[in-house]
């Protein structure tokens, strides 16, 4: 589960964090620079993203719409009483702080909410081609489908979406789902680590169905407001109009399955819902961030379910995949910004896309706002938190070669077919430190020691966290392991 920070755990440790962003340090914002506030907003919005982590960021802080930054006062509008209480209760202190770091002078945030604000009409959306969103309100259940953009990104689009060789297989089977009349894969399920593409892709969908198929139902949400929506229903007695509202739609889609893991009243309307609707030949698309056989707190007939049509994989980006995002960037901004700093950014942040936009989009704010001339030099200065960050990040070939010479094996053994004890153990130890120092998954995993199966790599992480509990000279090592990756 994403972490989430409240008012009342603010302390140096935050401060030090926002401190990081002193290269991209915002001049004072007078009253004849409104056409800049909004950008001030968005670069504050950014760094807590990284701050509060992605699925708080888009519960919490993406619903919010920038109005104004008038006399030291920022104004925003949510877009349900809930969002509004919980940005007051549990980030409106941190956002604050971010802003003092930034420089710039805020003495208090002003959140409003405007119940209508829930409800939109088709004409709301861009060249009025919005999807038939159902959406109920936030504060009760209603039996009338509402049409709304609410919750859809008019960005991810597949005319924007970069294809290349980690994510061709996601991208094909998203696009045989919008151009099939009925369910091509049920469900397509999407999962990667964060940053690389699936909710892109998942919004691409919901938008390119009501281009083709205007008459399909259409309802998109995170797995978070369908818990949300559920638990309200069974507080005011209604679950008849919950079970009428999701079984009643034509494509059902819902993003970070995952969220659900653990929670048992959910998942089994969730599995009712799910058999409902592909039994009619509904189409259901889900998104996670691992594969349906490695969610762990999913009851296993759900995870069997899951796992029944199409299931695949986004993997970590390539150079010429970042390379080419970062060329079709700056092909949509009027900055100019050199050949040589996109290689820059492509080498040097690794990671996921959504971080690897968010430094481009940093440095084009930060030669926007205080009129610097774009070069290498300029972004090395501008992002050095995060290119520190990035080059601290252990790899599975880190572990690899630390592994091997802490138990004096050769790295061509974490490849080799050998089972000889010497060689099987410090394999599965490099396994399980691969699997909880990275964010790639057990197939990715698997690729890197030597092509083996998904399952090797999770009996292998469960057989080490089993002897870690009463073995304590391999707890010793896999400390010691941890330690020297990390000093690394």
């Amino acid at each position: 589960m994403e972490k989430e920070s409240h008012n009342e755990d603010i302390s140096q440790t935050d401060v030090e964090n926002v401190s990081q962003e002193k290269n991209f340090r915002i001049n004072s914002i007078s009253k004849n620079e409104s056409e800049k506030k909004e950008e001030v907003w968005n670069v504050i919005s950014s760094q807590i993203r990284k701050d509060i982590g992605e699925t708080a960021w888009r519960s919490w802080i993406k619903p919010l719409e920038f109005g104004d930054l008038k006399d030291g006062v920022i104004h925003l509008s949510a877009s349900s009483k809930l969002v509004c209480d919980r940005v007051k209760s549990h980030y409106s202190d941190k956002l604050r702080l971010i802003a003092k770091s930034l420089s710039v002078p805020v003495s208090a945030l002003e959140i409003n909410w405007n119940e209508l604000s829930n409800l939109m009409n088709i004409s709301d959306a861009p060249s009025g081609r919005a999807p038939r969103i159902t959406e109920m309100k936030d504060k009760e259940l209603s039996r009338k489908a509402v049409s709304s953009t609410h919750g859809l990104d008019p960005r991810f689009t597949f005319s924007n979406f970069f294809v290349g060789k980690p994510n061709e297989l996601a991208f094909a089977a998203a696009r045989r789902v919008v151009e099939s009349a009925t369910a091509a894969f049920n469900p397509l399920f999407l999962y990667s680590g964060v940053g690389l593409g699936k909710t892109h892709l998942m919004h691409a969908i919901a938008w390119e169905i009501n281009s083709r198929q205007p008459n399909r139902k259409v309802m998109y949400l995170s797995a978070e407001k369908f818990m949300y929506r559920f638990i309200q229903a069974l507080r005011h007695k209604d679950t008849m109009t919950f079970k009428e509202q999701f079984r009643s739609v034509d494509v059902l889609m819902i993003d970070d399955v995952q969220f659900i893991s653990g929670k048992e009243s959910t998942q089994e309307e969730f599995f009712h819902t799910f058999n409902a609707l592909v039994d009619d030949g509904k189409q259901v698309v889900l998104s996670a961030d691992k594969s349906p056989t490695d969610l762990s707190g999913m009851e296993e007939r759900l995870r069997s379910r899951l796992g029944w049509g199409m299931v695949a994989d986004i993997h970590a980006t390539t150079y010429e995949l970042r390379l080419g995002i970062l060329i079709s960037k700056r092909d949509s901004v009027a900055v100019s910004v050199p050949d040589a700093v996109l290689e820059f950014l492509a080498h040097k942040i690794t990671s996921n896309i959504r971080e690897l936009e968010g430094a481009f989009n940093r440095i084009v704010a930060h030669a926007s706002l205080v009129g610097r001339t774009i070069t290498v030099e300029m972004a090395r200065e501008t992002l050095s938190d995060l290119i520190r960050a990035s080059s601290r990040r252990v790899t599975i070939d880190d572990i690899q070669k630390q592994v091997s010479k802490h138990f004096s094996i050769r790295t061509s053994d974490m490849f080799s077919a050998r089972r000889a004890r010497s060689i099987a153990r410090p394999r599965q130890i490099a396994m399980y430190l691969a699997k909880n120092l990275t964010t790639s998954s057990y197939p990715e995993i698997g690729r890197k020691f030597g092509g083996r199966d998904h399952t090797t790599i999770m009996h292998a992480v469960k057989k080490v966290e089993e002897l870690l509990i009463h073995d304590s000279e391999m707890s010793d090592d896999v400390e010691l392991l941890r330690s020297l990756l990390s000093d690394n």
